[in-house]
């Protein structure tokens, strides 16, 4: 509740029945790795972000083909343009080291 009273700011009332409202998101309960899928998904986002910052050639052509096939494609298949393998820990430590130089940026000004 302090929590979120100091997200929310001063002008939003939290009752004491505001403590259980997050029992009422079912999938927080009764979905299993619910918050997996953003994980993967920001992840995935800082790599294609980085390769962007590194000049991939075409990479918004492809970017753009990514996101035409709306799912219809295995995320493996959308990847190849940009070289990206998520079965190989590399993939994964790309955008894992945009998420670090971030804390060292913020730790920095702190």
């Amino acid at each position: 509740m302090k929590t979120q009273s100091e997200s929310l700011g001063p002008n939003i009332e939290l009752t004491d029945g505001y403590k259980y409202f997050w029992t009422y998101i079912p999938h927080f309960i009764h979905t299993p790795f619910y918050v997996y899928a953003y994980a993967f998904g920001d992840c995935l986002v800082n790599i294609l972000i980085q390769l962007y910052d590194e000049g991939l050639p075409n990479f918004k052509e492809s970017y753009i083909d990514l996101l035409k096939s709306g799912g219809s494609k295995h995320y493996s298949e959308v990847l190849k343009p940009f070289n990206v393998d998520l079965k190989q820990k590399d993939s994964w430590q790309k955008g894992l080291s945009m998420i670090s130089s971030l804390i060292d940026e913020f730790e920095k000004t702190i």
